[in-house]
C-alpha cells in the first residue's frame, strides 16, 4: 500500500559526494527545507563540518566516511544504513560522488580509469538498484542523478569520463520514463552542469586546459537549479543560459566538426 509523505514527516535524504562543491551545496539546500540527511564522501573531517552545518538547521546528519570507487563500498554502505532506525528509509538519493581523469586516452591509468568508472557508472547504478525499490513501495521518492554537458558531447583528451556522463544522462532518462509510465510517484531528475567552481577540476588536472578559461559557473547556483528541478519532478536540467544554448547549438553542427571543437577545448594551454 503506497504511503503519501506528510508535511510534518522529515524526510531522509542520502548525498554521495557530501563533502565539497555542488554535493555540500545540495546537503545544505536539503537541511533548510527540513530533510535529514546521510552524508557519504572519503573526508570524514569535511564530512563532519557539513554535518555540523546541517544540525544547526534543526535536522539530523549521519556520516559514513567511505570510499565509494572501491568494491564493496556500496553493500558496507547499505548495511549502515540499515543497521539504524534512523537511515533505514531514505526518501532522496543524490547521487553526486564522481571524478574526472584528464590526457590522451594512451596515456592515462587504467587502474585510475577504473575506479573512475567503478564510481561514476557501477556505484550510481547499484544505490539506485538498492534504494530504489522502498521508494516505488512507499509510492514517493526523488532521485537526482549529477551528470555534466559533457554528457551531450565527444570528449577528446577525456574520453572515458564523457563517456560515463553519457551514461548517466541516458540511465537517468529512462528510467524516468519506467518510473512514469507505472505510475510509481518516483521522479528522477539529471543535473548537467558546465564548468563549476568546485575542487572537480583541479583533480582532474582540467586547470592545463582551456575548459575552464571562460569562467566557471558557482556551485551553489548549480545546485539550486538541480534542487528545484527535482522537487519540481523535471527530468533533464541544463542551468545556465549560455550552457542551453551552447547545447541547442552544438545539434546543427557535424559530428565530425564537433569533435575537433572539444579537442581544441581540452587541448593543454
Amino acid at each position: 500500500m503506497r504511503t503519501v509523505p506528510s508535511s510534518q514527516t522529515p524526510q531522509t535524504a542520502l548525498v554521495t559526494g557530501a563533502s565539497s562543491g555542488i554535493g555540500l551545496e545540495l546537503a545544505m539546500l536539503l537541511a533548510a527545507s527540513g530533510h535529514n540527511l546521510v552524508l557519504v564522501a572519503r573526508d570524514a573531517a569535511a564530512l563532519q563540518r557539513v554535518a555540523v552545518s546541517a544540525r544547526a538547521m534543526g535536522v539530523t546528519a549521519h556520516v559514513l566516511p567511505l570510499d565509494l570507487a572501491t568494491p564493496g563500498a556500496v553493500e558496507e554502505l547499505m548495511s549502515a544504513l540499515a543497521g539504524d532506525a534512523a537511515t533505514s528509509q531514505i526518501d532522496i538519493l543524490i547521487n553526486n560522488a564522481g571524478y574526472a581523469l584528464y590526457g590522451s586516452f594512451l596515456e592515462t591509468d587504467p587502474a585510475d580509469e577504473a575506479r573512475m568508472l567503478h564510481l561514476n557508472i557501477v556505484t550510481l547504478t547499484a544505490l539506485t538498484k538498492r534504494l530504489l525499490p522502498g521508494m516505488v513501495a512507499r509510492g514517493h521518492g526523488r532521485v537526482l542523478n549529477l551528470a555534466s554537458t559533457a554528457a551531450f558531447l565527444p570528449g577528446p583528451r577525456m574520453a572515458v569520463y564523457f563517456a560515463t556522463k553519457a551514461y548517466v544522462l541516458s540511465f537517468s532518462e529512462a528510467l524516468a520514463e519506467e518510473l512514469r509510465a507505472s505510475g510509481s510517484g518516483v521522479t528522477v531528475t539529471v543535473l548537467c552542469p558546465g564548468p563549476t567552481a568546485t575542487g572537480f577540476q583541479r583533480r582532474a588536472g582540467l586547470g592545463a586546459s582551456r575548459l575552464f578559461g571562460g569562467g566557471t559557473a558557482d556551485a551553489k547556483q548549480v545546485a539550486q537549479a538541480g534542487f528545484n528541478a527535482m522537487m519540481k519532478g523535471q527530468v533533464v536540467v541544463v542551468p545556465g543560459l549560455t550552457n542551453r544554448l551552447l547545447l541547442g547549438g552544438s545539434r546543427l553542427i557535424p559530428r565530425v566538426v564537433l569533435r575537433r571543437i572539444t579537442r581544441r577545448l581540452l587541448a593543454p594551454k
